[in-house]
């Protein structure tokens, strides 16, 4: 009788295995036909008893399920996600050594659909779903790490900081580099220096005579950029110390890279170090003499340690490059009108001497001649932001001081429009 129990249960147990192999293969052979809807619903109904199944069964399971998830999925990332797995776990089994073209087929459709998805989403500022997906093309071919890269990319767009230092920490212990071979060549008409995607392609157009000079360049290392955006991200999280040690380590790999330059400097700013923030800043000037914005963040730490001379020729020389640059105007005459408080301490420390009441002329002159001088930059500040109370306040009392009367009463009318607001 116990025989007979035993025997019923395997019968059982067989019947199963049977029917999760006949649903499998049913879900083959509609992916062989295109038809992913009803190969996704035979997978279900396998997936119910997949536990029990052996492993060649569950083999085929996830592979089939890769891909008819992948011949599905569109722009649907859940699905390209579930492929994604499903390819992972076949992977892990061992898919590549009994299902060779198969698995090469699906790996190259699933990391093309991944990719081309990901660059739509790209281009539509969808930056955390474009980063999920081309981390999930990383893991379905490890062997294309660029990526990876830009899967990390993305992520700072999305200010998903946590996320992009992941990628980039797994980019350093990859000891990616992003260095390449481009295949490159001249057209012949308008001299136009062409990237090609292969070597054949490229060799093709030259035998065609429509291009000449085919050349191999190598690309830059990413590494620099990849320490600096890790660098920028401890900053962000204010974990200084981490940022210090990583910043070491970038500068090393890329001494005269500038942008490491200006993070090693936000670095040395955030860390109150305006002294370093101030070497490091004019090292750069001198390497990009016509960026304003260099000259301007000069004139901002030097004006905050007190060196105002150094300042105002900062601030000048940011608007020299830029007349525009409103920012630079307003603290410019701020810096300039700042010498004020100098005078006017000399002159409430004089006596009544007749030398004094010469000195004292002198320096009602200097005052005078210093609103003179900041007239023009508040003015064309008020030229681009008309609606900056403070600019117009300020333009209201220089105008008194100078005794402008028709031109005070303008602007002391205009700032009880902008107050009245």
């Amino acid at each position: 009788m116990k025989k007979q129990i035993l025997l019923a249960g395997f019968l059982t147990i067989t019947a199963i295995a049977f029917g999760q192999k006949r649903e499998v293969r049913k879900a083959e052979r509609a992916v062989e036909s295109n038809d992913y809807t009803e190969a996704i619903s035979y997978l279900k109904e396998a997936e119910a008893s997949l536990a029990s199944a052996d492993e060649d069964v569950k083999l085929q399971y996830h592979l089939v399920k890769a891909e008819a998830y992948t011949g599905s999925a569109g722009d649907n990332f859940d699905k390209m996600k579930m492929a994604s797995d499903a390819f992972q776990k076949a992977m892990e089994m061992g898919a590549a050594d009994e299902y060779g073209k198969r698995v090469a087929a699906v790996q190259q459709n699933l990391r093309a659909a991944l990719v081309n998805s990901a660059i739509k989403d790209q281009n539509s500022n969808k930056f955390e779903v474009a980063a999920d997906k081309l981390y999930n093309s990383y893991l379905v071919s490890k062997k294309d790490t660029s990526d990876l890269y830009y899967a990390a990319g993305n992520a700072i767009n999305a200010k998903n900081y946590d996320k992009a230092l992941m990628y980039f920490q797994k980019l350093l212990d990859l000891d990616y580099t992003g260095v390449g071979k481009e295949y490159v060549a001249t057209n012949k008409e308008t001299g136009e220096v062409k990237t090609f995607g292969a070597k054949s392609e490229r060799d093709l157009m030259v035998k065609s005579g429509e291009f000449i000079k085919p050349e191999v360049k190598m690309t830059e290392s990413k590494k620099g950029d990849i320490l600096r955006n890790v660098t920028l991200i401890y900053i962000e999280n204010g974990e200084e110390d981490k940022a210090a040690k990583v910043m070491a380590e970038a500068r090393k790999e890329n001494p005269d890279d500038l942008s490491l330059m200006q993070a090693e400097a936000n670095l040395a700013y955030k860390m109150g170090d305006m002294k370093s923030y101030n070497s490091l800043m004019e090292n750069i000037a001198k390497s990009n003499p016509n960026n304003p914005d260099v000259f301007f963040n000069l004139g901002v730490t030097n004006a905050e340690i007190g060196e105002t001379e150094k300042a105002i020729k900062y601030y000048k020389r940011a608007i020299e490059l830029k007349p525009d640059y409103t920012n630079a105007l307003i603290n410019l005459s701020v810096a300039m009108l700042a010498q004020e408080k100098d005078i006017i301490e000399k002159m409430n420390n004089l006596g009544t001497s007749r030398e004094d009441n010469k000195t004292y002329e002198k320096l009602k002159e200097q005052r005078q001649q210093m609103y003179r001088d900041v007239l023009p930059y508040l003015e064309k500040a008020e030229e681009l932001r008309p609606d900056g109370i403070e600019i117009v306040r300020t333009l209201m009392d220089i105008y008194s001081q100078l005794g402008e009367d028709a031109k005070f009463k303008q602007k002391k009318a205009r700032l009880a429009e902008l107050e009245g607001k």
